[in-house]
Formats: C-alpha cells, sequence, structure tokens
C-alpha cells in the first residue's frame, strides 16, 4: 500500500552502528548506542523499536476504544520485548506485546487488540514478517 499523505518524516543520522551514535535533525533525539548484552551506556535498536512499537500501539488501541465506543483506561500500558536472534547464519527478530487494560472485559480487551494491531503502522509492517505474540495482562 502506498502512502498518500505524509503526517511526518523522522531525519536522524546514526554512524558507528551498534557501537555508535544516533541523533535526531531536530536534535530531540541524542544518543549512545551500544550493542545489545554489552555494558555500554547506550542503548540499542531492539530497545528504541520495542519504546516505538509500543507508543504506537497504545495510540492504535485509542482509536480502536473510540471505533468500540468505549474508553481506552487511562492507565494503560504496553510491555514491549523484541529478541535479536539467528537461525542459522540469518540474524531475525521476534516480539511479544503484554498489554494491560486495567477494568475492561477479556472480550473487549481482545476486540481492542485485534483492532489494534489492524491500525498501528508497526504491526502492519511487522506482520508476516516476524512471529509476534500479543498477551493480554
Amino acid at each position: 500500500m502506498e502512502i498518500e499523505k505524509i503526517l511526518y518524516t523522522a531525519k536522524t543520522r546514526t554512524t558507528g552502528g551498534r557501537a555508535g551514535s544516533a541523533k535526531s535533525s531536530d536534535e530531540k533525539l541524542d544518543i549512545l548506542l551500544t550493542p545489545p548484552g554489552l555494558n555500554g551506556a547506550g542503548t540499542n535498536p531492539e530497545q528504541l523499536f520495542a519504546a516505538g512499537w509500543s507508543a504506537c500501539y497504545i495510540g492504535a488501541l485509542g482509536l480502536a476504544a473510540k471505533k468500540l465506543g468505549t474508553v481506552l483506561p487511562k492507565d494503560t500500558y504496553v510491555d514491549a520485548e523484541v529478541d535479536l536472534g539467528m537461525t542459522g547464519e540469518a540474524y531475525l527478530l521476534q516480539a511479544r506485546l503484554f498489554v494491560n487494560l486495567p477494568g475492561l472485559d477479556h472480550s473487549t480487551a481482545e476486540q481492542l487488540i485485534e483492532l489494534a494491531h489492524q491500525t498501528c503502522p508497526y504491526s502492519k509492517a511487522t506482520r508476516g514478517n516476524i512471529i509476534i505474540s500479543t498477551t493480554i495482562i
């Protein structure tokens, strides 16, 4: 599917790869990068991906709630876990989303999660490309 209207463009410059740094064009993001599993001062791409996806997914849950005529609980949260792994020589990602929708019945929560996966751009981008599980907590 092709984008008809661009809403936002993120611009970053990364140097040094996984042991480098990344900075956004507006300088609101300025971080050190450290390869996963090392005790460096920086974060890693998997953590950034997990944070971005979970933030976007909460927004998608809010849109889903409006569509269903319900209110997204104020203290909703999503814990995202992104694994970097290998199969043979190939590097792969997989992810787990743990969604807390306090006060909502299980059926409504399941509907919100399904709708959110249909709306969230991160969910769309990963669908069919990586293994994803979503759990209501």
